[in-house]
C-alpha cells in the first residue's frame, strides 16, 4: 500500500532569489481560474504602475505563490516585511495576512498563484494605517 505524504504548510514567508533558480517570465494581464484549468490553483497576472501601489491587508485560507517578473515590491507577511526584485518568488501561507507594494522605480508585475480552485479574500484593516 502507498501512503501519500502529508503537506505540512509553512509556519513563516519563504522567498526563492531569482539566483537560486526561480523562473522568470514575460509580461501578462488578467487570471486564469482554477475551473477553465481543472486545478485547484488560480492563476493572477499583476501589473502595477504607481509606485507604493499594491495590494492592501488581505488574507486567504489557502496557500499563495508570488512570481516577480518585473520591478521590485515591499512584502509584509505576517509580521515580516522583506524588499524583493525580478525573479524572486514569495510563499504567502494559509490564513497569514499579507499585502505588497510596488517600490519603483518603474513597473511592477507578478504571477500570483493561489491555491485553490476558487478565489477565496478578506479584506482586513491594516495595521500600519
Amino acid at each position: 500500500m502507498t501512503v501519500k505524504p502529508q503537506k505540512t504548510p509553512p509556519k513563516r514567508a519563504e522567498v526563492i532569489r531569482a539566483a537560486d533558480g526561480a523562473h522568470r517570465g514575460a509580461p501578462w494581464a488578467g487570471s486564469v481560474s482554477g475551473a477553465a484549468l481543472n486545478t485547484d490553483s488560480v492563476i493572477l497576472f499583476v501589473d502595477i504602475d504607481e509606485i507604493g501601489a499594491g495590494p492592501d491587508w488581505h488574507v486567504h485560507p489557502y496557500d499563495e505563490v508570488f512570481i516577480l517578473t518585473e520591478g521590485r515590491a515591499r512584502f509584509t507577511v505576517g509580521d515580516e516585511s522583506f524588499d524583493v526584485e525580478q525573479g524572486d518568488v514569495v510563499m504567502g501561507p494559509a490564513a497569514v495576512p499579507h499585502k505588497y507594494k510596488n517600490l519603483g522605480p518603474g513597473k511592477l508585475r507578478s504571477i500570483d498563484i493561489h491555491l485553490s480552485r476558487t478565489w477565496i479574500q478578506t479584506d482586513l484593516r491594516d495595521p500600519d494605517s
